[in-house]
């Protein structure tokens, strides 16, 4: 239970800072914060993917940060589409 609740807050955290450095992503607060629970799955797959360990709190929400961000550039690019 309580590694739930740490990965929802790197999550958390993670996706208001990618909604930080990817200004105008037009998702609001509530979006970016989903996004960066969504994000931190897909940032863990990807650093695993290129043989990268997040290590730690520093390297959870780095890992988060970074899919969230390339989440976030994915729904800007193809999201404006629909």
């Amino acid at each position: 239970m309580l590694d739930l609740i740490y990965f929802l807050l790197i999550g958390l955290a993670a996706g208001w800072l990618a909604g930080k450095i990817m200004k105008g992503s037009g998702f609001g607060l509530v979006g970016n914060l989903a996004i960066g629970v969504i994000g931190a799955i897909l940032g863990g797959f990807l650093f695993r993917l290129v043989g990268l360990a997040a290590i730690g709190l520093l390297g959870s929400l780095v890992s988060a940060t970074v899919g969230a961000i390339v989440l976030l550039f994915i729904l800007q690019k193809f999201g404006k589409r629909v």
